[in-house]
């Protein structure tokens, strides 16, 4: 990672789950945080019916999704003290689709800028065993706000 890094007075994890907490869609999906640290954010989320398509696998709206707000918070943990991120673009290449288990995506930040932090995320699928299998692979590009709350 390169750019500027601000140290904020929350840590990481801190920052990234007070956010999420007032994410109503990541909340109804059931996403948790498994871990967040300068540059890189681990979010997973459950199979159940509130994220599958009609043929029973992982939608992948859900998908993106997960990686979007890993990415995102990825981003978030680079920013500075009273600003939050929006995702301006993102590409995604869906790699394969898996029922049950969980997803995980990991979100890392490839460069931070003043105006632009560009990231990637990878999502995996575990199954009930622990096997890991690629699931997703996205690039996103971020831009800092301002805090409106």
């Amino acid at each position: 990672m390169t750019g500027f890094v601000v140290t904020p007075t929350a840590t990481p994890h801190q920052r990234v789950s007070q956010s999420l907490e007032r994410q109503g869609m990541m909340n109804h999906l059931g996403v948790r945080l498994l871990s967040a640290t300068v540059g890189e954010v681990e979010l997973s989320v459950p199979y159940s019916d509130k994220v599958t398509q009609q043929q029973g696998g992982f939608h992948g709206g859900a998908i993106g999704a997960l990686a979007d707000i890993a990415a995102g918070y990825a981003a978030l943990t680079v920013s500075p003290e009273g600003m939050e991120v929006t995702t301006v673009e993102y590409k995604i290449n869906f790699l394969s689709n898996f029922q049950g288990g969980e997803i995980r995506a990991t979100g890392r930040v490839t460069k931070a800028g003043k105006r632009i932090i560009v990231t990637t995320a990878e999502v995996v699928h575990i199954d009930d065993t622990g096997k890991r299998s690629d699931c997703a692979v996205m690039q996103s590009t971020l831009v800092p706000v301002a805090k409106t709350y």
